[in-house]
């Protein structure tokens, strides 16, 4: 006999099925079980081994976090009945369609309640014998009215479940800040618990927004790699630490993977890179007044490591084995220039001619000459302009006034405006003429 691992259900509760060996189950099959809830469609995860099992089995066994409360585990045994057919996959199709508008009903049956609880999602049984509500509450709910409402509504059995806030993630599912979909909805099924100090020891800026997840908990990656990160900051003060020293104060900033060092801010600015073993050494130095600039192998090395992902080998016989941009090319002989000057019109080798010419023209007067002649130029200005004579001021020569009759006076000349026809000459008499 062997045990194979399932998943069922829209929280994913996970499911242990024997099966013989007449009838063996691959990865991926679609069966129809029976568990503690009813008739479910579930998908084989795999085989697994007995101690994987007895794993399985004692970390469900005191786990806290997610589970709903007053149901079934998520760990349970659950009962082969057949193979999931076409029919199957079809009705499980068109109850998903339906759960959409039952929860938009169930949500306007809750808000003439004023129950402070949040419905999340809605689940049927393969059966349509059982319909599950799934709600989050801060505090407990009494809903046996709201459940008599709902069974009248609905017409079937009614039952909630109060699920966490990680778990509302779970269910729901979503995309992750990452950009792929939330690990605890396709593949993580136990939530292990996150602080922090997990936060701090891996160097990560302390922001709300980039730390936590859809659930607004800090996000579960935080918990991947805190193992190889906590293994450096054993023999290490905790992140943040101060050391204190006559020249001033040193902090602890982070440490680094590759080089299995930390990071230290020195008092006159920039960072110090210090072995995690010879840390204690570094300390009694500093706080005695000393200064820390030994060459030794220990610093090459990390030096090395520094300079190795700034430039990495790879890079660099990268550009060296690279082809120069400008290739130097070869004339065409006259036998090629006689097949282009056929192939193209007079027109075209007119144009190609008058563009030879002013590049030759450019490339035999370079710019150095230019700006010598320009400079000779102003020199020679300024030379002209020192031969000249001085400036001799001119009186203006007054004019001699017109000879006037006895009783004339100098008549002003009026300005006639354009748009105005001039005036006819009057007569002796006044009468125009």
């Amino acid at each position: 006999m062997s045990r194979f691992l399932v998943i069922f259900g829209k929280p994913r509760y996970l499911g242990l099925l024997e099966a013989s060996e007449e009838q063996p189950f691959s990865k991926g099959d679609f069966l129809v079980v029976e568990s503690s809830r009813g008739l479910e469609c579930a998908v084989v995860a795999g085989e697994i081994s007995p101690d994987q099992e007895q794993i399985y089995r004692e970390s469900r066994s005191g786990e806290s976090d997610g589970l709903a409360r007053g149901g079934e585990p998520l760990l349970q045994d659950v009962g082969y009945i057949r193979f999931g057919s076409a029919e199957d996959e079809a009705e499980t199709l068109l109850q998903r369609t339906e759960e959409g508008e039952i929860l938009k009903k169930a949500r306007a049956i809750l808000e003439g309640h004023g129950l402070t609880m949040k419905l999340v999602d809605v689940e049927f049984l393969l059966d349509r014998k059982k319909l599950f509500f799934y709600f989050t509450a801060e505090q407990r709910v009494d809903f046996r009215a709201f459940v008599r409402d709902l069974a009248r509504e609905f017409r079937t059995r009614i039952e909630l479940r109060q699920i966490g806030i990680r778990d509302e993630a779970k269910v729901v599912r979503g995309l992750a800040p990452c950009g792929l979909s939330c690990c605890c909805s396709y593949w993580l099924h136990r939530f292990m618990p996150i602080c922090i100090k997990m936060v701090k020891e891996q160097n990560l800026a302390l922001n709300p927004t980039k730390i936590s997840g859809l659930c607004g908990r800090l996000m579960c990656c935080m918990s991947y790699e805190h193992d190889v990160y906590h293994d450096l900051w054993k023999e290490l003060p905790n992140p943040g630490s101060k050391v204190r020293t006559p020249a001033g104060t040193y902090i602890l900033c982070g440490v680094d993977l590759v080089a299995e060092s930390v990071r230290v801010l020195a008092p006159g600015g920039g960072d110090l890179l210090v072995p995690v073993k010879r840390f204690a050494e570094f300390r009694q130095v500093v706080t005695e007044g000393g200064i820390w600039d030994q060459e030794d192998e220990d610093h090459k090395a990390l030096r090395e490591v520094e300079a190795e992902r700034e430039f990495p080998a790879g890079r660099v016989n990268d550009v060296e084995k690279k082809a120069p941009r400008n290739v130097h090319r070869e004339p065409p002989s006259l036998k090629e220039e006689a097949r282009t000057s056929r192939e193209r019109g007079p027109e075209e080798e007119k144009s190609q001619t008058l563009a030879l010419n002013k590049t030759e023209g450019e490339e035999q007067t370079p710019k150095k000459r230019r700006r010598r002649r320009k400079s000779r130029n102003k020199s020679k200005v300024a030379v002209k302009e020192q031969d000249k004579p001085e400036s001799v001021e001119l009186k203006p020569i007054p004019s001699k006034p017109a000879p006037q009759g006895e009783g004339d006076h100098p008549k002003k000349k009026r300005r006639r405006p354009r748009n105005r026809k001039p005036k006819p000459p009057k007569g002796e008499s006044g009468e125009e003429v």
